[in-house]
């Protein structure tokens, strides 16, 4: 039976019925709510969590110098699932923008963010960081809502209703993901960074497999509840950075861990770090996995820069100093013969598909922790004009 301490029901029941209520959209005049939005067979995706903030802030995207909405772009090219981040409580973003802010990749952008999504007829899937700030292989701080808890069961119970409430009011709202992420690059587990001495141990490098399979199980078990609930299918997703860590991670995931109910093993894939396993070598990796765990394998963020030129102050991510993949030279056909080759390989290999990690952060006056516009803009699939580019034309070619 599951364990549901009263406080947290209370807190749970409150903030279902506060979001339900508050949040709930108009239904589309165009019709697209009816649209029967589903995963398909092979997935060419968008991570667009950035999009709602750029808009706020100055970014224009275009087709041909004319203005258009860049989810209805990137689904015209053939796009198909858009995937969008979730933080738990970022409040440091006031700290940003000021108190009157929009909180980005809080529960309000993400659902801007999954209906306009399903509104240009592609499906989502909801990346939950578990965390108020990015989770990475180097950081996975936890929620302030959460640090001073200080036993594995009530952690566990704090991952499911939060991650159940989520989907709950998604749900209410028509706006149910189609796949759900439990932890983003989680190589040595989560909520491990800077936590409390009495903080449950989640760190897998230190080898607390048993508490990250609990807590991992319970966001399991809220997306499944809901599944159940609504008769909708969700695929969960587990993800871990650099496909060198994908066959250890997952067989201690699936033997210490205890977990097996999931449909996705997914990772990230740049080539910028992740150089153990030659780009040549990825197919049968992917191939290798797939057959040996039984599972589904996809790329969940990738990408490739068209040039190593800025379009603002914002120092790049990717730049000069990192040589290209012999055969990509750092071009707009450089960045699109790399997208075709990486998808066609991964078609060919048994997984199904590749997420491209924001295609459409380009310049603006948007802020984050570091800069003022993007250290990304030489990976977007926009020029320095933010016009869609010839790039993007990798999502009409068929893989499958």
């Amino acid at each position: 039976m599951r364990k549901f301490p009263i406080l947290l029901v209370v807190f749970s029941l409150i903030t279902i019925l506060t979001y339900g209520c508050s949040g709930k959209e108009q239904p589309d005049p165009t019709g697209n709510e009816e649209q029967d939005i589903e995963l398909k067979p092979y997935i060419l995706g968008v991570d667009l969590s950035y999009v709602n903030q750029i808009e706020d802030h100055g970014g224009i995207y275009k087709r041909d110098n004319k203005p258009e909405d860049p989810f209805m772009l990137l689904a015209a090219k053939g796009a198909n699932l858009v995937r969008v981040r979730l933080w738990h409580s970022p409040n440091w973003i006031k700290e940003i923008y000021g108190e009157s802010t929009v909180i980005y990749s809080g529960p309000e952008d993400v659902a801007k963010t999954i209906k306009r999504a399903h509104d240009a007829g592609m499906s989502a899937l909801l990346d939950f960081h578990y965390s108020d700030t990015w989770a990475d292989p180097g950081y996975q701080a936890v929620p302030e809502a959460w640090e001073n808890i200080q036993d594995i069961e009530t952690l566990e119970d704090s991952v499911y209703n939060y991650t159940y409430r989520i989907l709950n009011w998604l749900n209410n709202q028509d706006l149910l993901p189609q796949m759900v992420q439990i932890g983003n690059e989680t190589n040595c587990g989560m909520m491990t960074t800077d936590s409390n001495p009495n903080f449950p141990n989640l760190n897998l490098c230190d080898g607390h497999w048993g508490n990250f399979g609990k807590v991992v199980n319970a966001g399991i078990r809220a997306v499944r509840d809901m599944e159940n609930e609504t008769g909708q299918p969700i695929k969960v997703a587990l993800h871990v950075a650099d496909p060198k860590n994908l066959d250890w991670w997952v067989k201690d995931a699936i033997n210490l861990g205890e977990i097996t109910d999931f449909d996705i093993i997914g990772f990230s894939y740049y080539p910028l770090w992740h150089t153990d396993i030659a780009f040549e070598n990825l197919p049968q990796m992917v191939s290798d996995v797939k057959s040996k765990y039984q599972k589904e394998v996809m790329i969940l963020e990738t990408a490739y820069p068209f040039t190593t030129e800025n379009n603002d102050h914002y120092g790049n991510l990717w730049s000069a100093q990192h040589p290209p993949l012999e055969g990509y030279p750092y071009t707009i056909e450089g960045q699109k013969n790399f997208l075709i080759d990486l998808n066609q390989n991964m078609a060919d290999a048994g997984a199904i598909g590749v997420v491209y990690w924001e295609p459409a952060w380009i310049t603006s006056a948007m802020k984050d922790l570091w800069g003022t516009g993007s250290s990304w803009e030489n990976c977007a699939l926009f020029d320095f004009q933010a016009n869609l580019s010839v790039a993007a034309d990798y999502l009409s070619e068929k893989y499958k």
